[in-house]
């Protein structure tokens, strides 16, 4: 699969040189974890295609802090990636868009924070979800820093902001993944 060829018909630019670079940060942490917990080499495949394509979403939305100007907030761009991805016949690649922000997002969250998203469960289910979920929490958008991989306890204090239960939801998928042990 042409997962460049997918991303430049939504990006161009720097933009594109972001979501590839930030693409392919998440996507060699996730594959490594996947070959470290010995899935199978087509879930292995698939999980680095979708972390390819985990924030084609970002085309759509306003951060303008990482250069983005589109008309939606930021918190929206999993269920516009799942859009654009269904309609790119990859419905399975979707459901990762749609459930990679943060550790998930549950109808409680929704409805308690008054986010601006369709209320249903959006918390990864299977593992390839989880991984690509749990590697995205390492790197950031941000300019200058898209390759650099933060440390587990500057993700826990960025988690922290959303509750203990999204901490103990990060912490399992930590020891499971990482088996204690800080890459």
């Amino acid at each position: 699969m042409d997962c460049e060829g997918i991303l430049r018909r939504y990006f161009d630019g720097a933009q594109f040189a972001m979501v590839l670079t930030h693409g392919r940060a998440v996507a060699s942490f996730a594959v490594a974890i996947a070959e470290r917990l010995g899935l199978p080499d087509d879930e292995t495949c698939f999980i680095e295609q979708a972390a390819l394509l985990h924030d084609i979403g970002i085309c759509e939305v306003r951060a303008t802090e990482i250069g983005l100007f589109g008309e939606h907030p930021y918190i929206m761009h999993g269920v516009i990636g799942r859009r654009i991805l269904e309609t790119e016949g990859l419905p399975r690649h979707a459901l990762v868009c749609e459930r990679h922000i943060g550790v998930g997002v549950t109808v409680d969250d929704i409805l308690s924070q008054e986010l601006p998203l369709p209320l249903r469960d959006m918390t990864p289910q299977h593992i390839s979800e989880k991984v690509i979920c749990f590697a995205d929490l390492f790197y950031s958008k941000k300019p200058g820093r898209l390759e650099e991989r933060k440390s587990m306890d500057k993700v826990r204090k960025g988690l922290s902001r959303f509750g203990h239960a999204k901490l103990q939801i990060f912490e399992k998928w930590g020891e499971c993944f990482l088996g204690g042990a800080e890459w």
